[in-house]
């Protein structure tokens, strides 16, 4: 069946329900797990804020930052997989559009199910954040099971 489960993580409490559910498929089918986070270009400097944050943070060290950052996440999420006697994969990449990115790792790194949590925003709140987890049922050609 699934050989290989995305699950995108940006070290909340919420997607930490995310990896037990990978971690209990996972155990079930035999299957690996690969955990993902997607970092935020940085920002071109066209408006003024932007401007500002190249004052003082170069695209080097905001760079170096968000990619430690990632790798503090992806390594506490993978300590979870390799806890439950799993094989744990991490990438990183950097992604406009998180959504996007998901996409992109999940055929990147060969991965046939993708697990993700939701806060189950329903009517205007949902509507106007736009959920990540929407976006990837709407556009994925990978199945996605979401968690709540």
């Amino acid at each position: 069946m699934y050989k290989n489960l995305l699950v995108p993580t940006d070290g909340s409490k919420l997607s930490d329900r995310a990896i037990k559910e990978a971690i209990g498929l996972a155990r079930v089918l035999g299957a690996r797990v690969t955990l993902y986070y997607a970092t935020s270009p940085y920002p071109d400097a066209v408006y003024a804020e932007s401007a500002m944050m190249a004052a003082y943070i170069p695209a080097e060290q905001y760079d170096e930052q968000t990619g430690q950052f990632a790798a503090k996440v992806l390594a506490k999420a993978a300590a979870k997989v390799t806890a439950a006697g799993l094989k744990a994969d991490t990438y990183q990449s950097v992604a406009d559009v998180p959504f996007e990115g998901i996409i992109a790792a999940a055929a990147k790194k060969k991965c046939d199910l993708i697990i993700m949590a939701s806060h189950g925003r329903r009517g205007v709140s949902g509507f106007l954040l736009g959920s990540e987890t929407q976006k990837v049922l709407t556009h994925s050609k990978v199945p996605v099971l979401v968690v709540r």
